[in-house]
């Protein structure tokens, strides 16, 4: 059973074969590479190990909930197979630890040096209205362009 998860670009193609490329697959790839090289939980039916880990990371790296990852996912198992499966473990807050490390183990030597220059492109929507509470802490004021002076970022 293969899972499909979208995939969309974070990084520009490469105008040399040495730069790397990150993108969100080769990203998903790894982390699930990890995860089913470090750990085991025992399944059954149509809930493989692999499987397992990728609705978990999807869920995670999205902020979803279980149960409505697997809704939106096709041919995986039900929320109540993941739970059944998830159930079986007693100590979490272990293997949160062991997972994290294992993931820190895979981070690129280059990463680790230190501090690292990046850059962020924000997109501003223009807003009007009376933003909502949940809406306010992204929302602010700037000097009119079109009219707008408050924008949803």
């Amino acid at each position: 059973m293969k899972l499909t998860v979208s995939s969309h670009r974070i990084a520009k193609k490469s105008e040399s074969p040495e730069e790397p490329i990150l993108t969100d697959s080769k990203t998903l790839d790894e982390v699930i590479e990890c995860l089913v090289e470090n750990f085991s939980i025992e399944t059954q039916g149509v809930c493989d190990q692999q499987t397992l880990f990728e609705i978990l990371t999807k869920a995670a790296s999205s902020g979803d909930s279980i149960e409505n990852t697997a809704k939106l996912l096709k041919n995986v198992p039900t929320a109540n197979d993941i739970r059944y499966h998830l159930n079986k473990i007693n100590k979490f807050e272990e293997i949160e630890a062991q997972v994290n490390q294992s993931l820190k183990s895979r981070i690129p030597l280059g990463l680790k040096k230190g501090c690292l220059k990046i850059a962020i492109d924000l997109n501003l929507i223009c807003y009007y209205g009376k933003p909502t509470l949940e809406e306010l802490p992204y929302i602010y004021r700037s000097q009119a362009k079109s009219h707008f002076i408050c924008y949803y970022q």
